[in-house]
């Protein structure tokens, strides 16, 4: 059997059954967007009014207002995808919630890994795009991502760092901008110096760098700073961090610093 962790929201009834059992059970993957309400996008919305269960880790699935007759259930990493898929095999439309889009360092690529099993080949999946983490904190200062670009995450929880520095060294030496996800923790510091050194290899040190804590909360911080002044020390797990290219360019404008990153190169 497989565990269930904390259901928030616990029995469902007479109306999730009905809808259970007038639909097909399936799984749909959605992305809430960076965290404010208004990136959660009217699609994914839908989807969430239509779901039998709620299902991911407590982060996001505190985001999702409750439900009369909707299951929330809270769960460990280890657990989400295979409870998710086991209850759409019996019946029920469940909705496995993460932020951002699910597609982008979240749920979706973990969850059609193991539907890939046998025993769940039979059970549809679904992806619902979202807003990325990537474009929010980019909206904040202009377009330093609006020529090609790259993702990179610098957590070696589930790669080796020799991987990851092999990535960072790619989109550096190719002049790309490219943003950062899952930047440090607290036991996680090193890497983020590690990041900006090599980087430094490839890049001039005036190379804008955009630093941003939180966006789309009440907590929300953004700085513009270069390669040469950034400071590693301010960078958390809630922190994004965009690493611009030598065609990004800032300049002070009526509502802040403005970055961007041209589509042109020399003539």
């Amino acid at each position: 059997a497989i565990p269930y962790f904390s259901v928030i929201v616990v029995p469902s009834t007479s109306v999730g059954r009905r809808v259970a059992e007038e639909h097909k059970g399936e799984v749909v993957v959605v992305g809430l967007g960076p965290g404010a309400d208004k990136w959660t996008t009217p699609e994914v919305v839908e989807e969430l009014a239509r779901a039998t269960d709620i299902v991911g880790y407590s982060t996001y699935v505190n985001r999702v207002a409750e439900r009369a007759g909707q299951r929330s259930i809270a769960t460990k990493e280890a657990f989400t995808n295979a409870m998710a898929l086991d209850m759409a095999k019996r019946g029920r439309r469940v909705a496995v919630v993460s932020s951002g889009d699910p597609g982008v360092f979240a749920m979706a690529a973990a969850v059609l890994e193991v539907a890939d099993d046998p025993q769940w080949r039979e059970v549809p999946v679904r992806i619902v795009p979202g807003m990325t983490a990537a474009q929010a904190v980019a909206s904040r200062v202009g377009a330093p991502l609006g020529h090609d670009f790259g993702m990179v995450s610098l957590s070696d929880r589930l790669k080796p760092w020799d991987q990851v520095e092999k990535r960072i060294r790619a989109l550096a030496g190719a002049d790309m901008a490219f943003a950062v996800y899952n930047p440090a923790s607290k036991e996680r510091r090193w890497q983020v110096a590690a990041l900006r050194d090599i980087v430094l290899e490839y890049q001039s040190p005036d190379t804008p760098v955009i630093v941003a804590r939180a966006v789309g909360s009440d907590q929300e911080s953004v700085a513009v700073t270069t390669l040469a002044e950034f400071d590693p020390e301010v960078v958390d797990m809630r922190t994004m961090v965009i690493v611009g290219a030598s065609t990004t360019a800032s300049y002070e404008g009526p509502n802040g610093v403005r970055v961007f990153t041209s589509r042109r190169y020399g003539e």
